[in-house]
């Protein structure tokens, strides 16, 4: 097993994982939970691998990334429910490894499609955040990437730093831990200082009265 697919398998399990405690967080039953576990932390991948044309998609091919994600779930519900509550910043930083670890993958694989370098971007954050947009979409929740601290845009920043690495052709794997260093120390970074982009508020104004 290599070290980037064990990272992908990790990456898996944590998204599994902020998954699972969405749906704990709206009740749902156990069969919910594996659902909402499984959408967040293979939706993405799989997205991007129907739009590429990719097949089979990933988890067809190989039954441990749906193993992984449904222990992941199972696990969390036991822990939080015999034990106490996962710790939230530690599951953010986790979190964040895993979308590094999504980020670089997705492009990767974009890359090797021959696609253009704003489709392998957009693969790449696709691969990194579509899981949790879809999770919350379901849960009736905001998306993340659009309410909080700095999320997709450390992934644009590692698949573009990713891309810029491949093209002056330096070696995969060291390329690889560049750019998902990258989206680890912008996300951290986002987290520990809650860094975000610019809001857009949209103020009601009563219309004025033209005779005043």
């Amino acid at each position: 097993m290599s070290w980037f697919y064990a990272f992908d398998l990790f990456g898996v399990a944590v998204f599994a994982i902020t998954g699972a405690l969405m749906a704990g967080r709206k009740s749902m039953d156990l069969f919910g939970v594996l659902v909402i576990a499984i959408v967040t932390s293979l939706g993405g991948g799989t997205l991007r691998d129907v739009i590429l044309g990719r097949h089979p998609v990933s988890w067809i091919g190989n039954d441990l990334y749906i193993l992984v994600a449904s222990l992941a779930a199972v696990g969390t519900v036991l822990w939080v429910r015999f034990t106490q509550p996962i710790n939230e910043r530690g599951l953010l930083i986790a979190d964040a490894v895993g979308l590094a670890v999504f980020t670089v993958l997705g492009t990767q694989v974009a890359l090797a499609h021959e696609v253009p370098v704003s489709a392998a971007v957009i693969m790449g954050v696709m691969t990194g955040v579509a899981g949790g947009v879809m999770r919350d979409i379901i849960c009736n929740e905001i998306p993340l990437i659009f309410h909080r601290e700095i999320y997709a845009t450390a992934c644009i920043a590692g698949a573009l730093i990713y891309i810029a690495l491949e093209r002056i052709n330096l070696v995969t794997d060291l390329a690889s831990a560049i750019a998902m260093a990258a989206v680890l120390a912008i996300r951290l970074a986002a987290i520990r200082w809650h860094l975000e982009l610019p809001r857009f508020h949209l103020l009601d104004r009563e219309p004025r009265d033209p005779d005043q």
